[in-house]
């Protein structure tokens, strides 16, 4: 039987206990929003701490946007998520912040992943990036070939399957781990999968079809209704039969 880890894609409120105690049945794990587009909020790094101190059996990987933070915030964040024991960090320029303006010490991720490792010399925490199906097969193979320990794929649609398990192959040849955003669509969250501009993955109906359609391809999926958290419930409770 088909088996794939299911990550929910967590965005961080003041009542994020509350909302990781109502999902821990249903997820192996949890992927957490680092102030998505920009907006304050909890810092993604922290609330990652706080979960995996109080879940310690689930996965948990939060998202670093760079264009928020300085070096030093940087390093701090990354060094209290190796303390901790953190699955991972996901290192991203990101959207510009919606106050201020954005920090562009990093000119890129892969700059700021450098700088963990040699000069805050990060040794356990595994680090990783977002590859995107609006780059080619082979600009994102070489991206997988870089220092990078695991990938988040985006965009995931029937057109954009056939370039993640090209990339997958790459990712099982090297040992390295790879999820996929897997975005649902409901009557409720059109407006704002419009707003993000990503392709759906599925609706709701055929999304257990669609996960199963993963098999060997991924270590697991990150689970989103992308502002619909009574979708994100119900998602959740359909994938119960493809969950590892």
């Amino acid at each position: 039987m088909y088996a794939v880890k299911i990550l929910h894609e967590f965005v961080p409120s003041r009542n994020f206990l509350k909302i990781a105690e109502e999902t821990k049945n249903l997820v192996d794990g949890w992927n957490i929003t680092d102030s998505a587009a920009g907006r304050p909020a909890p810092s993604g790094t922290a609330v990652g701490c706080v979960l995996k101190t109080k879940y310690p059996d689930k996965t948990v990987i939060p998202v670093s946007v760079l264009r928020y933070k300085g070096p030093v915030e940087v390093g701090g964040l990354a060094l209290a998520g190796e303390a901790i024991g953190l699955d991972g960090l996901i290192l991203t320029m990101g959207d510009p912040p919606k106050y201020g303006r954005p920090i562009e010490v990093f000119k890129s991720s892969e700059e700021a992943r450098d700088f963990l490792r040699r000069k805050i010399r990060i040794k356990s925490l595994k680090i990783g990036c977002l590859l995107t199906p609006r780059r080619s097969v082979k600009d994102m193979i070489v991206r997988v070939r870089d220092a990078w320990d695991f990938f988040f794929f985006m965009r995931l649609e029937e057109r954009s399957l056939p370039m993640l398990k090209r990339v997958s192959e790459e990712c099982k040849r090297l040992g390295k781990a790879i999820y996929a955003y897997f975005v649902v669509e409901t009557p409720r969250n059109t407006e704002i999968i419009r707003m993000i501009g990503w392709p759906a993955t599925s609706d709701m109906k055929h999304a257990e079809a669609f996960a199963s359609m993963l098999e060997g391809a991924v270590d697991g999926i990150i689970v989103t209704c992308a502002g619909d958290y009574e979708g994100d419930i119900e998602l959740l409770r359909s994938l119960q039969g493809v969950r590892g």
